[in-house]
């Protein structure tokens, strides 16, 4: 295409959205050059793998049929009938987990970085809750092949929920569809997973995209400091683009070669009369919560430990979310150094908990 042609289609589309804003503020980006550099494309592959679940998800969806009588059946025409079936099954299996481990690095490497700032609250907030719709899409999606350990995981799964005080029983019975775990769970898991939570997510996705395209990257409190001269950047695009681009297919190559070499189980058609196959235990990302729970004690004074559990997780998780508004002994969070402690402290707690869930 020869430069005339491009520059009478730019000038049409230019004409018609006012593109030129946007190219001017793409020409002046810059990236900070620091030895925390690689933290910002975290952010970038987590986005990656999250359009990997959407095209993987689609191409699923034109042959998965929900319901107690077809989706594990379904599942097992998508892995062994469908043309390259079994790849993209397993492509969507190991990128969502992919997906939620980034996730949570991104959300840590910010909290080291102290990128949640202001002017940056919001943008915090947003992703935070985007890693939260993130563990809800596994939670939801673990459900649809309807195998025998995905029900008895799903079961524990909403018993839990049920500890909740005062509105538990009830969340319950709405999550469930019912008492208990059947093909109306299945249906509303299903809706959930492919229409609620996406639509969630894009909305959360373009105000966190807006934000940070707004506000541009953030800067280490170091490198903030140092003169002008010593500061150095790199231009949004095309440098920083293109180094996102190489990992974007480095991750690419590590997802298809955990596809081709380790394949997801589909396993045993659920049956709700079996009894509960050994071992049950939920997606390392909740494991750490499962494993807090089955160590508490029963009981805590007037309350089931269960119950305590959960108020703690949920308290937890509402503090972690306001951490950009939070101040120690009247300072704010960027004036204190126990913002670095604590997250180190709550990283090594959630690892050394998984592992001796999985042990």
């Amino acid at each position: 295409m020869s430069e005339g042609i491009k520059q009478k289609a730019f000038a049409w589309l230019d004409e018609r959205f006012d593109l030129q804003p946007l190219v001017n503020m793409m020409d002046h980006k810059k990236v900070p050059i620091h030895s925390h550099t690689i933290w910002y494309y975290m952010g970038g592959v987590t986005l990656f793998l999250f359009m990997v679940q959407v095209f993987t998800g689609i191409l699923l969806l034109l042959y998965y049929r929900p319901g107690e009588e077809s989706a594990y059946e379904s599942m097992q025409f998508i892995l062994t009938d469908v043309k390259f079936g079994w790849l993209f099954r397993n492509v969507h299996a190991w990128s969502a987990n992919l997906m939620i481990f980034f996730a949570f690095t991104h959300m840590f490497s910010v909290i080291f970085t102290r990128a949640f700032l202001k002017p940056r609250e919001l943008t915090w907030v947003s992703g935070f809750l985007m890693l939260l719709l993130a563990m809800f899409f596994g939670f939801s999606g673990y459900l649809l092949p309807w195998n025998e350990l995905a029900y008895f995981a799903t079961k524990v799964g909403t018993d839990i929920v049920g500890a909740v005080p005062l509105i538990g029983e009830k969340l319950k019975i709405i999550i469930r569809g019912g008492e208990d775990v059947t093909g109306a769970t299945l249906s509303r898991f299903f809706g959930i997973h492919v229409a609620v939570l996406p639509a969630l997510t894009t909305i959360l996705l373009g105000f966190h995209l807006l934000m940070v395209s707004r506000q541009g990257i953030s800067e280490p409190r170091e490198f903030s400091k140092l003169p002008a001269e010593k500061k150095h950047y790199m231009p949004f695009f095309p440098h920083f683009v293109m180094r996102d681009g190489l990992l974007w297919l480095i991750i690419n190559i590590i997802v298809l070669s955990l596809a081709v070499f380790y394949p997801w189980d589909l396993g045993l058609k659920a049956d709700a009369l079996a009894s509960a196959p050994m071992g049950i235990k939920p997606e390392w990302y909740f494991m750490f919560m499962f494993q807090t729970l089955k160590e508490i004690p029963p009981h805590i004074w007037f309350m089931e430990g269960e119950t305590v559990g959960i108020l703690v997780f949920g308290v937890a998780a509402l503090l972690w979310m306001a951490l950009p508004f939070a101040k120690f002994r009247g300072k704010t969070i960027v004036e204190s150094k126990w913002i670095n402690i604590l997250a180190l402290i709550s990283l090594t707690y959630m690892v050394v908990l998984t592992i001796i869930g999985y042990l």
